[in-house]
């Protein structure tokens, strides 16, 4: 049985040991990183950099205690993710987000490059025969994966899993595209973006939220040039719908910010969650036994992921920090601890008149999540027993 580190959120007393910053650092400790990361070795802090509008990531104090920890046993750990927009945009967001060398007290850099593609073909498994791994994750000898737990709109949680599945790979390969990228567990077949003419309200969101500017909306009299396709026109006056297909990631932002449903990619939930745990596995499996450890925070715990242009209020109270090196028994203690934990009024939680003891990730999503970890732990990645040590 595997075990699991745990620090509450609640502050009982008044001093530093008993907040946040102190009892990550009294985690470090007891955990022994010495046990995981040797001197002078390079350790990638993995996390999520956030966007425009999406404050709630790990927090820059939380990762500056990391990377003093592992620097601490001699290691020398930098802080990275991988594009989820052009990389140079991406970079600023995460300076705007506060993180920088300067906040985090180590380089802050991207995983896959500046242009995303920057990566290594990896064997996967049954539904992702390949997969492309961010070339500095695969490289590196050591990592710790700091995850921000919170709901997800198409996996319905997003811990540890999510973090390396879907952030230590890239959107693209060089050579064979986005079919070998992420965007081969959000979409199946060729995946092609499906527009309905007849649902589309012009609103804009789509085109406002893609991050390679492959959807348009231009004027009928002055069409855009080649190599655009015409999608079709709308039940509108004067504008035509344009989607560059070779370009576009099949992210499906676009589909998920939709207001009227106008736009989809075909996919599968069951499908999409177990090819989460077969890209994790994929991941993981640049690694050596034992170079790999998790840090979840239960902190801010909103209803979407940090990777859209908002951050909606937080559904359950904070909870604290989760430390294991088994990926599935900290993501099985993490969902256990928000299914326990009383829903928040003034928030999504309460719009769906969801109460405690409901599993409210599902309640929020509708998706299967724990579909994830079960097949991380038929993967052989982990165990969903666990022993709960609370420090």
């Amino acid at each position: 049985m595997s075990k699991v580190y745990f620090s509450t959120a609640r502050a009982m007393k008044w001093k530093y040991d008993d907040s946040m910053p102190g009892k990550l650092e009294r985690l470090l400790e007891n955990f022994n990183l010495q046990n995981y990361f040797e001197p002078k070795e390079w350790v990638a802090v993995k996390t999520h950099f956030g966007s425009e509008g999406a404050h709630r990531i790990v927090r820059p104090v939380f990762l500056r205690k990391v990377v003093d920890a592992l620097k601490n046993i001699g290691a020398k750990p930098f802080v990275t993710d991988t594009v989820r927009i052009k990389g140079l945009d991406y970079l600023e967001i995460a300076n705007q987000n506060g993180l920088n060398h300067l906040s985090v007290g180590a380089p802050v850099i991207l995983a896959d490059g500046l242009y995303g593609n920057d990566s290594i073909i990896v064997k996967a498994g049954e539904l992702i025969s390949e997969i492309a791994v961010a070339s500095v994750i695969h490289d590196v000898p050591a990592m710790v994966v700091c995850s921000h737990v919170k709901g997800h709109i198409q996996a319905g949680y997003g811990g540890a899993i999510k973090n390396i599945a879907m952030g230590g790979v890239s959107s693209k390969h060089r050579d064979c595209g986005w079919k070998c990228g992420r965007g081969a567990m959000h979409t199946i077949g060729e995946g092609k973006l499906i527009w309905d003419k007849e649902k589309c309200e012009v609103c804009h969101q789509c085109e406002e939220i893609c991050p390679l500017d492959a959807i348009r909306f231009e004027d009928e009299s002055n069409p855009p040039q080649p190599p655009f396709t015409k999608g079709g026109l709308g039940g509108f006056s004067g504008k035509l719908f344009t989607y560059k297909e070779e370009d576009c990631w099949r992210c499906g932002r676009c589909t998920r910010v939709c207001p009227s449903g106008a736009l989809s990619l075909p996919g599968d939930d069951e499908r999409f969650m177990c090819s989460l745990a077969e890209s994790a596995k994929a991941v993981l499996s640049t690694f050596n036994k034992g170079k790999v450890i998790y840090i979840n925070f239960l902190t801010e715990i909103q209803p979407e992921c940090d990777c859209m242009p908002v951050a909606d209020v937080p559904v359950i109270q904070d909870q604290g920090i989760l430390i294991s090196d088994d990926i599935v028994s900290i993501e099985q203690a993490s969902v256990d601890m928000l299914i326990k934990a009383p829903p928040l009024p003034q928030a999504a939680s309460e719009e769906k008149a969801i109460v405690k003891g409901e599993d409210i990730l599902f309640r929020l999503s509708e998706k299967p999540y724990r579909i994830q970890i079960e097949e991380a732990e038929r993967l052989g990645l982990g165990s969903m027993e666990y022993e709960l040590i609370k420090i």
